[in-house]
């Protein structure tokens, strides 16, 4: 078994090295093509270190950075050449590539930087903390009550953007000796405001159900996903009944740990494509677009995990359930909005209908919504949170002004350090 086992990851990494370098040969010709920002031209940077399977973390952010973009220069740093290529083709803002430490260290001192801006918490975000003379500031991938939340790690940077009075509160529970006031600001969710688009479907009178499970998580306490807990039932009821439209967007990373996970995902995608071919006027989607907006905004009925979905979709101010998890491991911060939420216990998910239409129809349960929007988001009138957005980054530009003044004659000296190793994240792993 041992010998079978060092194939295996023998396999892999000739692999992975044979991915690495048609990578970076394909990016190489496509850098001739694209001319990259001018010097001093950068205010504003995104940092984002990851490979492409977690490209769903910075294109939330799309629509904001663009707006943005109108205001200040912005651009997004990648340090793998999968991303890059994808980020080229889809992102709105000018993306630069900059695989090793001292490709970092040259556009850091080429660029007037003031502002960083981190979507999640990759190792390699230590590589770029090292500069001074900007601001570090975290504005995280979604808004959630998950441990993630709340992660020590919010004290790397100099500032986080948070949702609202909900994220405060989490973050003042868990962080011990942590300055909220000052290095916090509240923005809302400034996606929201972009929650639009063509559905890929024609609107009847049939009621719409987004139902968007997590992933199966790394660890017992992370066990959010219940596509194999719920998924499968709650499906098949919707589907059967002829009056209701299933929208279903998976995350991404379903089936990356668990095969088993992998494989209902897969018979909820075959019952989908069953269910359109024995009626074409159903329009079922499986949704796997690298947009997320339209979603939310057209749905009737939102059926989540314990994820930043559950919040994505609050900020719209419409019905949402959401699917306990069956894992007695999973950790479930029931302090917030958790505490009060439509919850469908496993064993109930084939009875999912009629909690669909409660939700749709009580007064009760929209007044108890209403009340959890505001906690958590603030105004979300349309425009409301790119505002405060905006606001929070121009707060940042005046205390960058006040500090820089203060520090006017410091020496300026090298941020280098030569123990950082110059690999890249879609790069074969070395070492037996």
């Amino acid at each position: 078994m041992k010998i079978v086992g060092q194939a295996k990851t023998a396999r892999r990494i000739v692999r992975d090295l044979l991915r690495s370098r048609r990578n970076r040969n394909e990016l190489a010709k496509r850098l001739e093509r694209e001319t990259p920002p001018a010097r001093g031209s950068i205010e504003i940077a995104v940092y984002f270190a990851d490979t492409r399977v977690n490209l769903y973390q910075i294109r939330q952010w799309y629509a904001p950075l663009a707006e943005l973009s109108r205001e200040h220069p912005v651009a997004i740093i990648s340090r793998s050449p999968g991303t890059m290529m994808t980020l080229l083709d889809e992102a709105p803002v000018p993306v630069v590539y900059l695989r090793k430490v001292t490709d970092l260290e040259k556009f850091v001192a080429e660029q007037p930087l003031r502002i960083v801006f981190y979507v999640n918490q990759n190792t390699k975000n230590f590589q770029m903390f090292r500069y001074g003379r900007m601001w570090h500031v975290f504005i995280n991938h979604g808004e959630s009550d998950k441990m993630y939340m709340t992660t020590n790690q919010y004290k790397a940077y100099d500032y986080a953007f948070i949702a609202g009075e909900a994220a405060r509160e989490r973050l003042e529970r868990k962080l011990w000796s942590y300055d909220i006031d000052r290095h916090t600001l509240q923005i809302g969710r400034p996606q929201a405001d972009h929650f639009a688009g063509d559905t890929p479907y024609t609107p009847d009178d049939r009621t719409v159900v987004l139902y968007a499970p997590t992933w199966e998580g790394d660890r017992p306490s992370a066990a959010y996903g219940s596509i194999a807990s719920h998924g499968e039932q709650l499906v098949d009821a919707l589907l059967a009944t002829g009056r209701h439209r299933v929208i279903y967007r998976p995350h991404p990373r379903s089936g990356v740990v668990d095969a088993a996970y992998g494989q209902a995902n897969r018979r909820i995608i075959a019952a989908l494509e069953r269910a359109n071919a024995a009626d074409p006027s159903a329009q079922h989607v499986h949704d796997t677009g690298a947009e997320l907006g339209w979603q939310l905004a057209a749905a009737d009925v939102a059926i989540t995990d314990i994820s930043a979905m559950v919040y994505d979709r609050l900020a719209t101010g419409k019905p949402i359930i959401v699917a306990r998890p069956a894992s007695p491991e999973a950790e479930i911060d029931e302090s917030g909005y958790l505490s009060a939420c439509e919850w469908l216990m496993p064993d109930d998910a084939a009875a999912v209908v009629p909690l669909v239409d409660r939700v749709l129809t009580s007064t009760e349960a929209h007044e108890a919504l209403t009340h959890w929007v505001q906690r958590y988001f603030g105004d979300t009138t349309p425009g409301a949170a790119t505002a405060r957005f905006h606001a929070a980054v121009d707060t940042l530009y005046a205390e960058w002004d006040r500090v820089a003044a203060v520090h006017a004659l410091d020496p300026v000296t090298s941020e280098s350090s030569p123990f950082d190793e110059d690999d890249d994240e879609d790069e074969a792993p070395s070492g037996d």
